[in-house]
Protein backbone atom coordinates (compact mmCIF):
# COMPACT_ATOMS: atom_id res chain seq x y z
CA UNK A 1 0.00 0.00 0.00
CA UNK A 2 2.99 2.12 0.72
CA UNK A 3 4.25 2.00 -2.43
CA UNK A 4 0.67 2.10 -4.41
CA UNK A 5 -0.32 5.70 -3.23
CA UNK A 6 1.09 8.87 -2.82
CA UNK A 7 0.10 12.18 -1.53
CA UNK A 8 -1.89 14.12 -3.64
CA UNK A 9 -0.51 17.27 -4.49
CA UNK A 10 2.52 17.42 -1.52
CA UNK A 11 5.51 19.04 -4.11
CA UNK A 12 2.51 21.74 -4.79
CA UNK A 13 2.28 22.65 -0.97
CA UNK A 14 5.78 22.68 -0.12
CA UNK A 15 6.19 24.89 -3.06
CA UNK A 16 3.16 27.09 -2.58
CA UNK A 17 0.97 25.85 0.95
CA UNK A 18 -2.21 25.57 -1.04
CA UNK A 19 -4.75 21.98 -1.92
CA UNK A 20 -7.89 23.06 0.11
CA UNK A 21 -6.19 25.26 3.18
CA UNK A 22 -3.08 23.50 3.47
CA UNK A 23 -5.17 20.16 3.59
CA UNK A 24 -3.40 17.17 1.98
CA UNK A 25 -5.38 14.35 0.23
CA UNK A 26 -4.24 11.08 -0.22
CA UNK A 27 -4.54 10.14 -3.41
CA UNK A 28 -3.74 7.28 -6.19
CA UNK A 29 -2.24 7.71 -9.28
CA UNK A 30 -5.05 6.20 -11.02
CA UNK A 31 -7.10 8.83 -12.43
CA UNK A 32 -10.49 7.84 -11.44
CA UNK A 33 -9.82 6.98 -8.28
CA UNK A 34 -8.34 10.44 -7.61
CA UNK A 35 -11.42 12.09 -8.71
CA UNK A 36 -13.17 9.83 -6.06
CA UNK A 37 -11.03 10.25 -3.49
CA UNK A 38 -11.29 14.11 -3.92
CA UNK A 39 -15.07 14.15 -3.92
CA UNK A 40 -15.64 12.15 -0.98
CA UNK A 41 -13.37 14.03 0.80
CA UNK A 42 -15.37 17.30 0.30
CA UNK A 43 -18.62 15.16 1.32
CA UNK A 44 -16.52 14.65 4.70
CA UNK A 45 -15.90 18.21 4.63
CA UNK A 46 -19.64 19.49 4.40
CA UNK A 47 -20.65 16.92 7.24
CA UNK A 48 -18.19 18.74 9.10
CA UNK A 49 -19.30 22.26 8.56
CA UNK A 50 -22.75 21.31 8.86
CA UNK A 51 -22.12 19.37 12.30
CA UNK A 52 -20.52 22.21 13.66
CA UNK A 53 -22.90 24.98 12.56
CA UNK A 54 -25.51 23.20 14.35
CA UNK A 55 -23.63 22.51 17.74
CA UNK A 56 -22.12 26.11 17.71
CA UNK A 57 -24.95 28.12 16.15
CA UNK A 58 -23.64 30.99 14.50
CA UNK A 59 -19.83 30.60 14.15
CA UNK A 60 -17.24 33.27 13.71
CA UNK A 61 -15.70 30.82 11.29
CA UNK A 62 -14.98 27.83 10.12
CA UNK A 63 -11.97 25.56 9.80
CA UNK A 64 -11.30 22.54 7.75
CA UNK A 65 -9.59 20.24 8.65
CA UNK A 66 -9.10 16.90 7.08
CA UNK A 67 -6.15 14.59 7.81
CA UNK A 68 -7.13 12.04 5.84
CA UNK A 69 -9.99 9.92 4.00
CA UNK A 70 -11.18 6.91 5.92
CA UNK A 71 -13.11 4.63 3.20
CA UNK A 72 -14.11 5.51 -0.43
CA UNK A 73 -17.70 5.36 0.00
CA UNK A 74 -20.00 6.19 -2.52
CA UNK A 75 -19.57 8.93 -5.14
CA UNK A 76 -21.32 12.07 -4.81
CA UNK A 77 -23.22 12.95 -8.37
CA UNK A 78 -20.94 15.48 -10.11
CA UNK A 79 -22.14 18.68 -11.72
CA UNK A 80 -23.63 17.79 -15.26
CA UNK A 81 -20.97 18.55 -17.94
CA UNK A 82 -21.28 20.90 -20.58
CA UNK A 83 -22.53 18.72 -24.10
CA UNK A 84 -20.09 19.16 -26.89
CA UNK A 85 -22.92 21.65 -28.35
CA UNK A 86 -22.56 23.92 -25.39
CA UNK A 87 -19.03 23.88 -25.28
CA UNK A 88 -17.53 27.75 -26.26
CA UNK A 89 -15.31 27.42 -29.02
CA UNK A 90 -11.41 28.55 -28.87
CA UNK A 91 -12.75 32.31 -29.37
CA UNK A 92 -14.75 32.48 -26.50
CA UNK A 93 -13.22 30.43 -24.12
CA UNK A 94 -10.93 33.12 -21.45
CA UNK A 95 -7.43 33.00 -21.38
CA UNK A 96 -6.01 30.41 -19.33
CA UNK A 97 -2.43 31.35 -20.57
CA UNK A 98 -0.58 32.87 -17.06
CA UNK A 99 1.39 36.12 -17.24
CA UNK A 100 4.15 35.62 -14.90
CA UNK A 101 3.59 37.51 -11.77
CA UNK A 102 5.62 40.38 -10.67
CA UNK A 103 8.53 39.99 -7.92
CA UNK A 104 5.91 41.74 -5.67
CA UNK A 105 3.22 39.17 -6.08
CA UNK A 106 4.94 36.07 -6.60
CA UNK A 107 4.33 34.42 -3.53
CA UNK A 108 1.07 35.64 -2.45
CA UNK A 109 -1.51 33.04 -2.27
CA UNK A 110 -4.98 35.32 -1.33
CA UNK A 111 -6.25 38.21 -2.67
CA UNK A 112 -9.22 40.41 -1.29
CA UNK A 113 -11.49 42.81 -3.19
CA UNK A 114 -14.61 44.72 -2.42
CA UNK A 115 -16.79 45.91 -5.54
CA UNK A 116 -20.00 48.09 -5.59
CA UNK A 117 -22.64 46.50 -7.19
CA UNK A 118 -26.24 48.43 -8.28
CA UNK A 119 -28.38 45.39 -6.39
CA UNK A 120 -29.79 44.25 -3.59
CA UNK A 121 -28.03 41.49 -1.83
CA UNK A 122 -30.46 39.09 -2.55
CA UNK A 123 -30.20 39.24 -6.06
CA UNK A 124 -26.66 39.02 -6.50
CA UNK A 125 -26.55 35.61 -4.17
CA UNK A 126 -29.35 34.51 -6.76
CA UNK A 127 -27.64 35.27 -9.74
CA UNK A 128 -24.06 33.68 -8.29
CA UNK A 129 -25.91 30.44 -7.78
CA UNK A 130 -28.06 30.20 -10.38
CA UNK A 131 -27.02 28.45 -13.72
CA UNK A 132 -28.70 30.18 -16.29
CA UNK A 133 -28.15 34.02 -14.94
CA UNK A 134 -24.42 32.59 -14.27
CA UNK A 135 -23.92 31.71 -18.05
CA UNK A 136 -25.90 34.82 -19.19
CA UNK A 137 -23.56 37.16 -17.51
CA UNK A 138 -20.55 35.32 -17.99
CA UNK A 139 -21.60 34.32 -21.94
CA UNK A 140 -20.54 30.79 -21.42
CA UNK A 141 -22.18 27.46 -20.04
CA UNK A 142 -22.64 26.82 -15.96
CA UNK A 143 -24.11 24.19 -14.15
CA UNK A 144 -24.67 25.11 -10.81
CA UNK A 145 -26.70 23.16 -7.86
CA UNK A 146 -27.47 25.93 -5.62
CA UNK A 147 -27.35 23.99 -1.86
CA UNK A 148 -24.67 23.33 0.61
CA UNK A 149 -22.34 20.61 -0.86
CA UNK A 150 -23.62 21.21 -4.44
CA UNK A 151 -21.23 20.86 -7.26
CA UNK A 152 -20.87 23.74 -10.20
CA UNK A 153 -19.13 23.74 -13.67
CA UNK A 154 -18.59 27.09 -14.93
CA UNK A 155 -17.25 28.97 -17.93
CA UNK A 156 -17.88 25.80 -20.27
CA UNK A 157 -15.79 23.89 -17.91
CA UNK A 158 -12.66 25.80 -17.19
CA UNK A 159 -13.53 26.33 -13.57
CA UNK A 160 -15.37 23.57 -10.92
CA UNK A 161 -15.87 23.32 -7.47
CA UNK A 162 -18.71 23.14 -4.32
CA UNK A 163 -20.76 24.77 -2.16
CA UNK A 164 -18.95 24.49 1.22
CA UNK A 165 -21.40 27.59 2.70
CA UNK A 166 -24.72 29.21 2.08
CA UNK A 167 -25.99 32.12 4.26
CA UNK A 168 -29.27 33.17 2.11
CA UNK A 169 -28.57 36.91 0.55
CA UNK A 170 -25.71 36.97 2.90
CA UNK A 171 -22.35 34.84 2.26
CA UNK A 172 -20.97 31.85 0.02
CA UNK A 173 -18.04 30.36 0.23
CA UNK A 174 -16.82 27.28 -2.11
CA UNK A 175 -14.11 25.18 -2.61
CA UNK A 176 -13.16 26.70 -5.99
CA UNK A 177 -10.51 25.44 -8.86
CA UNK A 178 -9.08 26.06 -12.39
CA UNK A 179 -9.59 22.34 -14.12
CA UNK A 180 -6.11 23.20 -15.66
CA UNK A 181 -4.89 22.72 -11.66
CA UNK A 182 -3.41 19.21 -10.51
CA UNK A 183 -6.50 16.78 -9.41
CA UNK A 184 -7.58 17.50 -5.79
CA UNK A 185 -6.15 20.81 -5.55
CA UNK A 186 -8.77 23.88 -5.12
CA UNK A 187 -8.64 27.03 -3.37
CA UNK A 188 -11.50 28.98 -1.01
CA UNK A 189 -13.47 31.72 -2.64
CA UNK A 190 -15.89 33.55 0.20
CA UNK A 191 -18.31 36.14 -1.15
CA UNK A 192 -19.82 38.61 1.68
CA UNK A 193 -22.73 40.20 0.46
CA UNK A 194 -23.47 43.73 2.33
CA UNK A 195 -26.50 46.17 2.14
CA UNK A 196 -25.38 49.60 1.14
CA UNK A 197 -26.86 52.86 0.09
CA UNK A 198 -27.78 51.60 -3.69
CA UNK A 199 -26.74 47.91 -3.52
CA UNK A 200 -24.18 45.94 -2.50
CA UNK A 201 -21.11 45.74 -1.34
CA UNK A 202 -19.26 42.18 -2.70
CA UNK A 203 -16.44 41.67 -0.35
CA UNK A 204 -14.12 38.32 -2.09
CA UNK A 205 -11.13 37.10 -0.18
CA UNK A 206 -9.88 34.25 -2.55
CA UNK A 207 -7.06 32.07 -0.43
CA UNK A 208 -5.25 29.25 -0.54
CA UNK A 209 -4.10 29.25 -4.79
CA UNK A 210 -0.71 28.15 -5.76
CA UNK A 211 2.30 30.80 -5.73
CA UNK A 212 2.53 32.81 -9.27
CA UNK A 213 -0.93 33.19 -9.74
CA UNK A 214 -1.68 36.13 -8.07
CA UNK A 215 -1.54 38.47 -11.12
CA UNK A 216 -3.31 36.39 -13.34
CA UNK A 217 -6.64 35.82 -10.56
CA UNK A 218 -6.77 39.53 -9.21
CA UNK A 219 -7.62 40.60 -12.55
CA UNK A 220 -9.34 37.93 -13.95
CA UNK A 221 -12.02 38.24 -11.19
CA UNK A 222 -12.79 41.68 -12.73
CA UNK A 223 -12.43 40.78 -16.13
CA UNK A 224 -14.57 37.70 -15.82
CA UNK A 225 -16.98 38.29 -13.07
CA UNK A 226 -17.45 41.51 -11.92
CA UNK A 227 -17.84 44.05 -15.26
CA UNK A 228 -19.48 41.53 -17.13
CA UNK A 229 -21.73 41.24 -14.05
CA UNK A 230 -22.34 44.76 -13.66
CA UNK A 231 -23.20 45.22 -17.49
CA UNK A 232 -25.79 42.44 -17.11
CA UNK A 233 -27.23 43.83 -13.64
CA UNK A 234 -27.58 47.41 -15.96
CA UNK A 235 -29.20 45.65 -18.28
CA UNK A 236 -32.00 43.62 -16.23
CA UNK A 237 -32.87 46.36 -13.66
Amino acid sequence: MQDEYTICGAASVRRSKYVLEHIVLPCSHDSQLQNLVCEVCMESIIRRITRRRALAGAAAGIALSVSRVPALGQQPAPAEQPSPAQQPSPAQRPCIDQKPSTPANATRTSLHQEIKLNAAPERIFNVLLDSKQFAAFTGMPATIDPSPGGAFNTFGGLIEGRNVELIPNRRIVQAWRPTHWDPCVYSMVHFELKASRGGTTLVLDHTGFPEGDFDHLDSGWYARYWDPLKKYLAMHE
